[in-house]
């Protein structure tokens, strides 16, 4: 995913509080295992701070003791031991400027593609957190079925919030969230392919983002 824009206007559009622990921004090919800011909510106080982009379960010994859990699957979140709980009572939203997927092609090649809003407001990932260790906050992106613009690229996509679905997400306003974990309208996205360059964990600049002449 790409993180561009700035922590405090990003907790002013949430209403939060800012955390003095963040990672520093823009980001422009953001990976798994790094800090990410995430928006949480402790009794209808809501807080931007920094979490772990790589969920870790209580029971790893270690950080790496199990698989990688950078995504939750809507379908089987409130049955899977390692994300039920959480789902339960610790959901968050992750902020972003946008993100990335690929298509894989039948030789094995990927080409890249990055997705943001089409009225290019903040994207709003619902996402699940779990507290572990010295690493604190670790999280996980919701994903659900993609819808049909999106199938074309790849069959699974964030969970993203509107506005209105901030507080139900975060547990400020009762039961419910289950509703929210469906696709996005098919209008709000919009998508083109970016260069194989981001494809490396090393790359970095505002070019990833740029669109590709194809």
């Amino acid at each position: 995913m790409a993180i561009t824009l700035p922590h405090d206007a990003m907790a002013q559009t949430f209403s939060a509080t800012m955390a003095n622990n963040l990672p520093d921004v823009p980001n422009f090919n953001v990976c798994p295992t790094v800090q990410v800011g995430a928006v949480s909510s402790d009794a209808g106080t809501r807080h931007y701070r920094a979490m772990r982009w790589g969920f870790i379960p209580h029971w790893y010994g270690k950080a790496n003791g199990g698989p990688l859990l950078i995504n939750a699957r809507a379908e089987t979140i409130a049955d899977k031991p390692a994300f039920r709980a959480a789902c339960r009572a610790r959901r968050c939203i992750i902020p972003a400027s946008g993100f990335y997927e690929w298509t894989r092609l039948e030789d094995g090649t990927k080409l890249p593609w990055y997705i943001q809003r089409a009225d290019t407001a903040p994207l709003a990932f619902a996402a699940i957190w779990q507290d572990w260790g010295d690493l604190g906050a670790t999280a996980a992106i919701v994903t659900t079925k993609a819808n049909t613009a999106m199938g074309e690229i790849h069959h699974r996509i964030p969970v993203i919030l509107e506005p209105d679905q901030f507080a139900m997400w975060l547990g400020e306003e009762g039961k419910g969230a289950a509703t929210l974990m469906h696709a996005t309208a098919e209008e709000t996205l919009t998508f083109h392919r970016v260069d194989t360059a981001v494809n490396s964990n090393r790359a970095s600049g505002p070019e990833l983002i740029d669109p590709l002449d194809v």
